[in-house]
């Protein structure tokens, strides 16, 4: 069984700091993609950034040049780096990713979300 679990949420004021990581643990036997998203209240969840296996990095627009995802393929994790937070990138923040387990198939998995609240 695979599972993606987030930490490090929190409330922090505009202009802060948090870093966001994910762990994927279980039956994995290789992992594509990984990335972030985030869905605010009424809206629909939207793709924040994303990187390859190799470290092909994707960012959405609105993060660039403030958030920084990164992965450690050795121990199934990847982190988001979030700078110069605003109070628009409040939302609830998931982990994503497409993996290969020992069912033999190719896997789109969701972490359980991590609050994110940019507020003074």
């Amino acid at each position: 069984q695979v599972q993606l679990v987030e930490s490090g949420g929190g409330l922090v004021q505009p202009g802060g700091s948090l870093r966001l990581s994910c762990a994927a643990s279980g039956s994995i036997l290789s992992i594509n993609t990984m990335a972030w998203y985030r869905q605010a209240p009424g809206k629909q969840r939207d793709a924040v950034a994303s990187i390859s296996d190799g470290g092909r990095t994707n960012y959405a627009d609105s993060v660039k040049g403030r958030f920084t995802i990164s992965r450690d393929n050795a121990k199934n994790t990847v982190h988001l780096q979030m700078n110069s937070l605003e109070p628009d990138d409040t939302a609830v923040y998931y982990c994503n990713s497409w993996l290969l387990s020992t069912s033999l198939r190719w896997t789109e998995y969701w972490g359980q979300g991590t609050q994110v609240t940019v507020s003074s």
